[in-house]
């Protein structure tokens, strides 16, 4: 079973757009997904509820025993965990239950700054764990025909953690979607939203092995 945790402390970085999408592409390659949204929030439950005939089970476990909860939950291929944006306490569950932390940042150095105290939570598992937690960036609500996301992915990698070749890119479609339960997959599945959401999963994958 893999656990992948999409988290970022600063809100606004996409974390539920992409955590919903990655729930739904995996599940449509197959997987037997569940989404846990660990945000009080509750986001991706109101995207779940959107939807009377939703194919994407959701949870919320929105307090800090989210490594403890999910030994409870039946075996799951993937379980993907919409990370809670300024809650640190609920972010290192997050980190302790996952095998893989995915780290969406937007293009801008206020948002790189902001993951700082993260990156240290996440290395510090890593260390603990010894190579039993991966983690990696990918560039986030990026607007096409800009130099900026190139040059924050230098910047990234002065973090110590890889930065995805994937990038998942500001698109009407995402917020669309979104408003009815749904995916770029459901909404528009042969369209350029699906294809990055399908390379980041294929990207993933070959990470997890």
């Amino acid at each position: 079973m893999h656990v992948i945790a999409v988290l970022n402390q600063k809100g606004g970085s996409g974390k539920t757009t992409i955590a919903t999408h990655l729930a739904r592409a995996l599940q449509l390659d197959g997987g037997d997904v569940l989404l846990v949204d660990s945000d009080p929030q509750g986001s991706a439950r109101d995207w779940a509820a959107a939807h009377e005939e939703q194919p994407v089970p959701v949870v919320g476990i929105d307090r800090p025993i989210i490594d403890r909860s999910l030994k409870s939950i039946g075996r799951k291929d993937f379980i993907v965990i919409d990370g809670a944006p300024q809650i640190e306490e609920l972010a290192v569950s997050a980190i302790k239950a996952a095998n893989f932390v995915l780290i969406p940042v937007q293009p801008s150095p206020y948002d790189v700054w902001a993951t700082s105290d993260l990156v240290d939570l996440v290395k510090a598992r890593i260390e603990i764990l010894d190579g039993g937690l991966k983690a990696a960036f990918v560039i986030s609500r990026a607007i096409k025909g800009t130099r900026i996301g190139g040059e924050i992915t230098a910047v990234l990698a002065d973090y110590g953690l890889p930065v995805l070749a994937s990038r998942v890119t500001q698109r009407v479609i995402y917020p669309t979607s979104a408003a009815t339960g749904r995916t770029a997959f459901e909404q528009e599945p042969g369209g350029e939203a699906a294809q990055e959401i399908r390379g980041l999963v294929a990207e993933l994958k070959g990470l997890l092995k």
